[in-house]
């Protein structure tokens, strides 16, 4: 079904949050959602929502809104959430070990299945059972596990020859946090976070559209 469905590149990266969002909506038993509920809770304009779901098909009905459940079970399969995806950690710094002992705890569709540094001190060590190995078998861990994706955890002067060393290991997306931009052949797709302007951006929507804990239905207790 999803094969079929061709999307704008902007509504794919926005599906994933509309999904985690009703995973959260089916677990307190909600049963509906208006796009306007969505928007209010997103931050997205609502008729940008309604016109996401349009590129999908007919997932709503107008005076009703979404059917929480069947658009939940929707996003799971277009986002194949049934699948795993194998995840390989490059540079088990500060960042680095906190993603490792994070590890998708929230998803079952995606697994860090390795760690990669260049510290004799950190090889061979098991972070909540996930091993960190050389980078000189980084290919025969990717191969092994059938890994395609790598995020990108060290320091910015190191960034590009490490990245090199990635997609030299059959790595087709990285997902780069490290402070500096990356570049890899057209192949391969990159994307970048930048932690500051996330948390620039956190900062600006606190301050240009502030919440109350009527508006945010699961408040900090």
């Amino acid at each position: 079904m999803s094969q079929e469905i061709q999307i704008p590149k902007v509504t794919a990266k926005r599906l994933p949050l509309y999904y985690r969002y009703l995973e959260k909506l089916h677990a307190i038993g909600k049963q509906r959602v208006s796009s306007t509920q969505l928007s209010d809770a997103l931050q997205i304009d609502s008729a940008t929502i309604r016109r996401d779901f349009s590129y999908l098909g007919e997932l709503g009905k107008k005076g009703y809104g979404y059917n929480v459940k069947y658009l939940l079970q929707f996003l799971r399969d277009f986002l194949h959430q049934d699948e795993v995806t194998n995840v390989v950690l490059v540079g088990v710094g500060y960042l680095g070990t906190a993603l490792l002992r994070y590890n998708f705890y929230r998803s079952h569709s995606t697994k860090i299945v390795a760690g990669f540094d260049t510290d004799k001190a950190k090889i061979g060590r098991e972070i909540d059972d996930i091993p960190v190995f050389p980078m000189e078998r980084m290919p025969d861990v990717c191969q092994l596990h059938q890994v395609g994706v790598a995020i990108l955890t060290v320091p910015a002067n190191v960034a590009q020859t490490t990245t090199d060393q990635i997609v030299e290991s059959g790595i087709r997306g990285i997902l780069n946090f490290s402070p500096t931009r990356i570049t890899a052949p057209s192949t391969v797709r990159i994307h970048h976070i930048d932690l500051t302007s996330e948390l620039q951006t956190l900062i600006y929507f606190l301050k240009n559209f502030p919440v109350d804990d009527e508006d945010n239905p699961y408040p900090i207790s």
